[in-house]
């Protein structure tokens, strides 16, 4: 894949990153630490299946487990794999899906952006930072 382009993947990043803010917001205890470990077990999952190695769902707790199932849905839903509906109930097609090497470069870009943000603002310096941009 060619170097990453962040403009170009702006809707596929704040859409993960709504799926990991939407368990911050239901969990005051979530941290960006917990974000980082379920965006990195993610990023190896989808690595392991672009190098065509089969393996089992990594092990994980509590909101580790929610982070990782939300934004697993997001990511299979920008590939072309599931299907959403909106609040009315009307389907949400991907017009244009993205690759799996494309969903595991915005994962590692997120994760850049959690250690950034969590050395700026401490232990959820990364949710402060990214609630302001997203709706809700």
């Amino acid at each position: 894949m060619p170097e990453f382009n962040e403009e170009e993947y702006l809707d596929v990043l704040q859409n993960i990153e709504a799926a990991l803010v939407s368990i911050y917001q239901d969990n005051p205890d979530m941290t960006d630490y917990t974000a980082m470990a379920a965006v990195e077990k993610l990023a190896r999952t989808y690595q392991f299946e672009a190098e065509g190695r089969l393996k089992s769902p990594p092990s994980m707790n509590g909101l580790t487990q929610a982070a990782y199932d939300q934004m697993q849905f997001m990511c299979e839903w920008r590939l072309g794999r599931v299907t959403m509906e909106s609040q009315q109930g009307n389907p949400l097609a991907i017009n244009d899906p993205v690759t799996i090497p494309e969903i595991v470069a915005c994962l590692k870009r997120i994760r850049r952006s959690i250690e950034l943000w969590n050395k700026e603002g401490g232990r959820r310096g990364y949710f402060e930072y990214v609630r302001q941009f997203l709706p809700g």
